[in-house]
């Protein structure tokens, strides 16, 4: 079976935090999947509403009732029925999951992204997470800079290696923090020289 969105996606990664997304565990809490109960969700950015659809649940699905300008064009009519499954938790319960309406996908998920014009799940809309963005320079070095100031130190990485142990730190404790920043740091600034170097530039030595 298909689905929507005729196969499409991004053809770069955009990132989850800059689309608009639906999110069922929150749509469970105030009630919204239960049969029969319908009614119009909004989203605000800086206390200004930027977007709302309607919905209603059935048994099973929910169908989603907008309008939708796929890539700046004119505006049209979308209704869609996304499936819900319920799966049994350890415990006792139960936990709902969409079943992503992109075709050929059918992962069961906690959000969907407003896409052109459906919604569908970030792996059909080829989203990533900022934190999975950021290059390996930017995560070693903010790695390396926690471990020098749970070390005392207030220096940047690039002065060097830290040797001054706080007041009331264990020499172990000490020297384990030692080890770990060196490791961040020297992958932190080997990735710099390696970025430069493909840049034709060497400002690191």
């Amino acid at each position: 079976m298909g689905g929507y969105g005729s196969g499409y996606r991004w053809s770069s990664k955009g990132v989850v935090e800059g689309h608009t997304r639906l999110d069922i565990l929150r749509m469970n809490q105030e009630g919204y999947l239960r049969t029969g109960c319908g009614g119009l969700l909004t989203w605000s950015r800086n206390g200004e509403k930027v977007g709302s659809i309607n919905f209603r649940s059935e048994v099973g699905s929910i169908r989603l009732i907008y309008k939708s300008r796929p890539y700046g064009g004119e505006w049209q009519d979308v209704e869609m029925d996304v499936q819900i499954y319920w799966a049994n938790c350890r415990f006792g319960g139960s936990r709902p999951y969409f079943v992503c309406p992109g075709r050929g996908c059918r992962k069961y998920v906690q959000h969907l992204y407003a896409g052109n014009p459906y919604f569908v799940c970030r792996h059909c809309m080829n989203l990533a997470y900022t934190s999975q963005r950021e290059q390996l320079f930017d995560r070693a070095a903010r790695r390396a800079q926690k471990l020098r100031e749970r070390a005392g130190d207030s220096g940047s990485i690039f002065d060097g290696d830290i040797y001054q142990k706080p007041k009331g730190m264990h020499w172990k404790t000490f020297k384990k923090l030692q080890r770990k920043e060196t490791h961040y740091r020297e992958l932190a600034l080997w990735e710099a020289r390696h970025l430069l170097n493909i840049l034709g530039e060497d400002f690191i030595t």
